[in-house]
């Protein structure tokens, strides 16, 4: 059998043995064209029922209304921060929930097109909460909200969908698109870098009600512009045909899991093994966000020292425990834990977590 360790790394990440197994299958020969789906003419009726089979499995996933439109784009959630106040703010003003690295840099971003209002209070003490919906101060004549549903660095997450009140939501859902249930009638447009929870890197997936995107169909900004891919079936130049097929295969993979609603509780469940034993190590192991805007996608955590964190991630490596160094940014420990992360692999790190408490505490 192939060695595999369980992998912790917050993107590219953990995707599905079967997944895997099934494309290695695929690779020399895809469905007997005699080639690999990495080497199908994008326009070929091969590739185009990958494409198609990939758009139908979102939708129905998600629960999509007729009225939203599913694109594949590339440049990752990054390229996202300029490209949807390019085609929405149009030197007008956007409202941004500020809850960790991510929302700040699409915040900042925002401000080469327009005006971007922070309109949540921000804790000098850091990323550790997200807001009520009572504190956020809307303002007036908004284009859009902006806000991350989940921060992988930060490792804080959003329990609810953002209200407009009125206003077009839009979401960066990179780090739990497909992780939970929610209302996609909240939203205007949500983006994901398919590299956490959908696919592999190097393929964004937007999901946009029409009428908002009829409000940028003027927008002139060639392949940049949100309506030159849904004119051309996601197609005005090569698509990602390889990470648009691992995408069809990730969306059969979670239908035989039962959907969305069944890897909800998944993940609940194996987020709560880790903060259970994070809250009964008796303050050996601290966890970074508020309880109530605590991730179920990445876990974060410190020990007493940088030094201690570097032992632990260590000595978990050397246990087939892979990746659980925070980001450079804040340091201390992250567990990512996705969809396709096994709950197996999360009993192996709270066990490790209870002998290295034990040994070190």
């Amino acid at each position: 059998m192939t060695f595999r360790v369980f992998n912790f790394y917050s993107g590219p990440a953990t995707l599905p043995l079967a997944v895997l197994e099934k494309a290695q299958a695929e690779l020399t020969n895809f469905r007997g064209t005699g080639m690999s789906v990495m080497e199908l003419s994008h326009r070929s009726d091969a590739f185009l029922a990958v494409l198609r089979s990939a758009e139908t499995r979102l939708r129905s996933l998600l629960a999509l209304p007729d009225n939203y439109r599913i694109l594949f784009l590339q440049g990752g959630a990054s390229l996202q921060f300029s490209m949807v106040p390019m085609n929405f703010l149009a030197g007008g003003s956007a409202d941004y929930v500020v809850t960790g690295t991510w929302s700040e840099k699409a915040r900042k971003a925002a401000g080469s097109f327009g005006t971007a209002n922070v309109i949540n209070p921000i804790s000098a003490d850091g990323y550790t909460s997200v807001p009520a919906p009572d504190e956020l101060r809307p303002t007036s004549g908004a284009k859009y909200v902006h806000y991350v549903s989940n921060e992988t660095i930060d490792g804080v997450e959003f329990p609810y969908d953002l209200d407009g009140l009125g206003t077009p939501v839009v979401c960066d859902a990179s780090s739990n698109i497909l992780s939970r249930p929610v209302d996609i009638e909240n939203y205007s447009l949500i983006y994901a870098g398919a590299q956490k929870n959908i696919g592999p890197s190097g393929v964004t997936v937007v999901i946009v009600s029409e009428e908002f995107l009829e409000t940028c169909r003027s927008s002139q900004n060639g392949v940049l512009s949100y309506n030159s891919f849904a004119d051309n079936e996601s197609m005005p130049n090569t698509p990602n045909t390889w990470g648009i097929y691992i995408i069809d295969l990730v969306c059969e993979w979670l239908e035989r899991q039962g959907g969305v609603e069944a890897i909800s509780l998944i993940n609940d469940a194996k987020a709560k093994l880790i903060y259970e034993t994070i809250d009964g190590s008796d303050g050996f192991y601290k966890g970074t966000a508020e309880a109530s805007a605590r991730s179920r996608m990445n876990v974060t955590f410190r020990l007493g020292s940088a030094e201690l964190d570097a032992e632990f991630c260590s000595g978990a490596k050397a246990a087939g425990l892979v990746g659980l160094k925070g980001h450079r940014s804040v340091g201390g420990i992250r567990a990512s834990i996705y969809n396709a992360f096994p709950i197996e692999g999360v009993e192996r790190l709270v066990e490790y977590m209870t002998d290295f408490a034990q040994t070190k505490g």
